[in-house]
């Protein structure tokens, strides 16, 4: 794999595990806070060739709130190497469940940092509704909730994914009592960690986010066979303070903070198709 700024990894089927998709045509839940311009497959398709990934999973953005057709209709177009996490409430019907699941759906988000229309109290109902499909419950939640929830996420009867590095600023002692949450459960396997949207957290910032390297690399070290990288394209976050982002940048970072190409192949290529039932390539 080249990435577009040079890196040079000899692998294939490496995955982007987060990333959105937007269109004028889908309708926007009320109360939406982050409203980005329309992104498309074909738009994403360009980034998704420059960084030399082939696979992809796309994540129901806040924008929509339980409307999945944007995610499923961009699986549909991206193919057999896309899946999706999508956003249900306690109202899906088994019925729903199982057309999303038809659809290459393997997970649901609860993005908590927002104004969200599914609370932290639906999780273990819908947890237990997905668990037989072999979803997943990807969450994005403040971390000083970490510590207080710890016993709810360990009696889950799914796994659990942790978006955007847990959503942990670097360097504060909440960071360092949510950590410990997070690593008792994935040291236990039950959880894993996305390394997506550095610039999230980050206080310095690109084009290094050199602050979010320490949590990167203890979370790489802590479990490496449970960590997976996203580019959180097209960055709605940063879309909405008016900032420019590089992709190939983000990935070279990303490849940097590995130090290995066997790493690096783990993250992008192996844990990927175990969590979200891809084939391997050859």
């Amino acid at each position: 794999m080249t990435s577009a700024s040079g890196s040079v990894i000899e692998f294939v089927g490496a995955c982007d595990c987060h990333m959105h998709v937007y269109g004028s045509r889908y309708p926007i839940t009320p109360g939406a806070t982050l409203r980005p311009a329309d992104a498309s497959v074909a738009d994403y398709r360009r980034v998704q060739q420059d960084l030399g990934m082939q696979r992809v999973i796309v994540v129901t953005p806040s924008t929509y709130g339980v409307d999945n057709a944007s995610t499923v209709d961009a699986i549909a177009e991206f193919g057999e190497n896309a899946r999706g996490v999508a956003v249900v409430d306690g109202t899906v019907t088994d019925a729903g469940l199982e057309s999303l699941h038809q659809a290459g759906i393997r997970g649901i988000r609860l993005n908590l940092t927002l104004p969200a229309p599914v609370t932290l109290d639906e999780l273990p109902q819908l947890a237990e509704r997905i668990a037989p499909m072999g979803w997943h419950a990807q969450l994005n939640v403040p971390p000083a909730w970490l510590p207080e929830i710890a016993g709810m996420l360990k009696r889950l009867p799914v796994p659990i994914v942790f978006d955007h590095y847990g959503h942990l600023p670097p360097g504060t002692p909440e960071t360092e009592a949510a950590i410990r949450v997070i690593a008792s459960l994935l040291d236990s396997g039950k959880a894993w960690v996305k390394l997506s949207g550095p610039y999230i957290e980050s206080l310095e910032g690109a084009p290094h986010y050199a602050d979010m390297r320490p949590l990167a690399q203890r979370y790489l070290a802590l479990a490496p066979e449970r960590t997976l990288w996203g580019s959180d394209w097209p960055h709605p976050t940063q879309r909405a303070k008016g900032n420019a982002v590089d992709d190939a940048g983000l990935l070279d970072t990303f490849l940097g903070w590995c130090q290995s190409g066997s790493l690096a192949e783990q993250v992008l290529v192996r844990n990927p198709q175990n969590l979200y039932g891809f084939q391997a390539l050859k």
